[in-house]
């Protein structure tokens, strides 16, 4: 089993080079980065993990940026979002930025794929939030459409682009991994078969009862029941929840970091090291 990090990286934390240094030198697989453009003062959206909203959520560096600075600086070490809000991103220049660092790193990118919970973030990026759902599939459609390896159209509800020269490609032919985080659902569920490679869970709980349904899903769509991937994400470790992931099928298994100072950070990888 894989056992990669992630971390609310902010102003404040340990830098984007010194973690991705270390987790590459320690045998981590992966660096996964969460995205918050801002977080509107004036909000009344409950924080879906309950209590107040932890600081580092406006503080959060842009995570395509850091990862850029962390495939500069590791040869080996997997580079994702967990996750990018595709609906509030203009599709074109996010189908640049992801090929582009897919590129640099040698194919070694991730997309998470989320659809957010802050109502009034993502109305200030004009997102209507009854159809994100709908309107984060169309983009990322439309992105498939530029990565294609030649020049390919789409027109959907949300958005077009023409036919176009779209360079650089993903290493991947087509797209690089895609995983779609979110609780687990026939919705979500239908997404993941169509246009994913996998499901990004948060925090891996019930998912004894969750996987069979979405493996169902999977094969009714007409996937290749060998190709699911389950990460399972923000986790805190044990043993014993690592080895059930495992019984499940679970190839990786993505470790929560404090959003704290090199000393603190550079400590939990200590206590992580009894799991690779």
């Amino acid at each position: 089993m894989r056992i990669s990090t992630t971390i609310f990286l902010t102003d404040e934390t340990i830098t984007p080079v010194r973690l991705a240094r270390e987790l590459e030198v320690r045998g981590f697989a992966g660096l996964y980065l969460p995205e918050h453009t801002h977080i509107p003062v004036e909000r009344t959206t409950p924080y879906p993990a309950g209590g107040d909203l932890p600081p580092e959520y406006g503080r959060t560096l842009d995570p395509f940026v850091a990862l850029g600075q962390a495939a500069a600086v590791t040869d080996r070490l997997l580079l994702g979002t967990g996750i990018t809000l595709v609906a509030q991103h203009d599709p074109i220049v996010l189908a640049k930025q992801i090929a582009t660092l897919d590129f640099v790193s040698g194919g070694r990118f991730t997309l998470g794929v989320g659809f957010g919970w802050n109502k009034e973030e993502a109305a200030d990026h004009g997102v209507e939030w009854t159809t994100r759902r709908e309107l984060g599939r169309d983009r990322m459609l439309l992105m498939r459409a530029l990565w294609a390896p030649e020049p390919t159209a789409h027109k959907g509800d949300f958005g077009s682009v023409r036919a176009s020269y779209a360079y650089p490609k993903p290493v991947t032919d087509g797209a690089p991994r895609i995983l779609v985080g979110g609780a687990a659902g026939a919705k979500l569920f239908s997404h993941i078969a169509e246009y994913a490679d996998g499901w990004m869970p948060i925090g891996g709980r019930g998912l004894t009862e969750s996987v069979p349904a979405l493996r169902e899903v999977w094969g009714k769509a007409g996937r290749d029941p060998g190709a699911l991937q389950i990460v399972p994400y923000a986790v805190l470790p044990s043993a014993g929840k690592l080895a059930h992931y495992a019984e499940l099928g679970v190839e990786e298994v993505v470790l929560q970091l404090p959003p704290a100072g090199e000393g603190e950070v550079l400590g939990v990888l200590d206590e992580y090291g009894q799991y690779l």
